[in-house]
Order: C-alpha cells, then structure tokens, then sequence
C-alpha cells in the first residue's frame, strides 16, 4: 500500500474508487464499506484509494481537544493494508482546512488532485465545512464532475447497528469482550514501557507502566484485564490494571500498568501494543498489603486459566 501525505506526490489517474473518512475504529462497518472499495476497484480494474485525516478532525475543531478514539493512526495503517487497500491519502487536518466547504474539498482535492470514477460513501457520510456534505450533495458533484456514488447501508449484528459510539460506550463500561464482535477484532492500545514507581517488584509481581502512543486513545474502564502484549515481533500475556491504585493511594490519573507472564527482560522505552482479551474485575482498594497480593495470586490463576480456554 501506498501511503501520500503530500498531494503533489499522488499521480493523477480518473480510473479511481475512493471511501473518505476518519474511520475511528475501523470496525466491521468500516471493513464491510472497504471490501466494497476493494471490489469495485478489482472489479473495473481501478486503483482504490482510502482518504482520511490526521489528526482526527474533532481534536482540531472541539474545543477541549480532549477526544476519545478508538484508534491512532499507527493502527490504521496495518488494517488499510490488510483490507487491501492501494493507496492511503492522509490529509494533515488543520482549522484553516476544517472552514474548507465540501464542494470545494471534492474538486480540489478528489476531482483535480487523485481523479474520481467512483466514490464509496457510509450510511451517515456527513463532510466539509460544518458537516454539510452528504449523499445527495455528493451525488449532485457527481453529475458535475462525472463520478458514481455508491452509498453502503449501516450493517447489524445482534440486533445493534454497528458504530464507534456502540464500541466506546462499551469499552467505556469495559465490556472488552462485547466490544471485539463489533470491532472484529480486540481492542489495541499502541504505546511504550516508561519508568513507574516499581511498587509491583516488591509485591512480587514486577510490572511495565505503559504511556499509550496519543493522549486522545480510549481507555477502557477501570479494573484488571487479561491482556496479549506485542513487543519486538513478540507475543506475550499478563495482567494489566488500569486506574488509580487506591490500595497506596499515591496518583491522582489513571494508569496503565501490566504484569507480563514469566518475563523479566528490561523493556523500558520499548514499543509495545496491548491487546485486552478480557476483564476479570473491577478496580478495588484492598485494606492491607497481603490481600492485595491474595488478590493478584486470584487474577493471575484466573488470567491463565482463560488463556488456556483460548489458545491452542
């Protein structure tokens, strides 16, 4: 797959379907709508490009810049790629591109930079300045600048339209299991292993403090997962907690902090991505040391007792 940040870069070719959006999660819906991409690009023997933006749009334009996605975009590359996606344009979002009307964004950047044969849009593609971009607009520019629109309906499972928002709402509730039918996937936190205050040593069960790659990534609730851990090309499991520790009491933001599974290289400053398999618990304050460490025995026993449920 081709990668463009820069538009001059991109060889102008009509012969072209193209799906545009953030696809935050990249979830089933998003992969259904893709596959179509795909398709029709094989097809008419048509090269398939996917355009999106980075960073994601409602950082730029929130006021807080405090936003809760599900990927970054060092997630999306691989899938993109795995989808089988040619080419990914990522358009670098700024507030003078947001006041950008959606007519505009079409001609200047699909018609006259990329070309267009074929556009492949969501049930609930919204665009442009304001969001006031949508399937119809889009089809008038069709008949304009001579491009076919193909819209995909919303795809169900379980009776529930898949969407981000059903997938953050039950990350949010850490329901990491329900999560994984919509998303196809487990839910990953790309990040790196940073010094903490190496408590965990002296309980016994050493553990790597994990600072995820972008502040705006979602952290799934409080309590302590079962998780797959990817670190130089390698797999491995443990137990993660994330929260406030109340048992010390001794932080006042949520942190993320994993007990890898007979492990004991040094891994500070390393990459790593966190794969959450499945929630055992919710967060607790334990009254004394030794039923914090009963407590974490429990986990353990119980992590590897589901990871032999799922492996092999």
């Amino acid at each position: 797959m081709k990668i463009y940040k820069d538009y001059s870069e991109i060889k102008f070719d009509k012969n072209t379907v193209i799906s545009i959006g953030t696809f935050d999660g990249l979830h089933l819906g998003h992969a259904n709508l893709l596959n179509e991409v795909v398709k029709r690009a094989s097809d008419n023997n048509s090269r398939s490009f996917v355009v999106t933006f980075e960073p994601h749009p409602r950082v730029v334009v929130s006021e807080s810049g405090k936003v809760k996605l599900l990927t970054c975009m060092d997630v999306k590359i691989p899938l993109f790629e795995k989808m089988g996606i040619d080419n990914l344009y990522v358009i670098n979002f700024t507030k003078e591109f947001s006041r950008l009307g959606f007519d505009a964004f079409v001609e200047e950047y699909l018609v006259k930079r990329i070309g267009v044969k074929h556009i492949v849009l969501g049930h609930d593609h919204k665009f442009g300045k304001d969001r006031a971009g949508d399937e119809s607009k889009m089809r008038l520019l069709g008949e304009k600048f001579d491009f076919e629109i193909t819209t995909i309906p919303a795809i169900t499972k379980e009776d529930k339209i898949i969407s981000s928002t059903l997938i953050r709402n039950l990350l949010e509730s850490g329901e990491t299991g329900e999560a994984k039918k919509f998303l196809g996937r487990y839910y990953e936190i790309p990040g790196e292993v940073v010094d903490g205050v190496k408590r965990g040593r002296l309980l016994g069960f050493p553990t790597a403090n994990i600072k995820p790659k972008s502040d705006n990534l979602l952290i799934p609730a409080n309590g302590v997962y079962v998780v797959k851990c990817d670190v130089e090309e390698r797999t491995l499991y443990g137990v993660m907690n994330i929260g406030l520790r109340p048992t010390f009491g001794d932080v006042n933001s949520v942190q993320l902090e994993v007990h890898i599974f007979d492990f004991h290289e040094d891994i500070y400053g390393k990459d790593i991505t966190l794969n959450f398999l499945k929630r055992l618990r919710p967060e607790k304050k334990f009254e004394s040391k030794e039923e914090l460490i009963y407590q974490i025995n429990k986990d353990k026993k119980d992590a590897l007792r589901f990871l032999g449920s799922i492996i092999n």
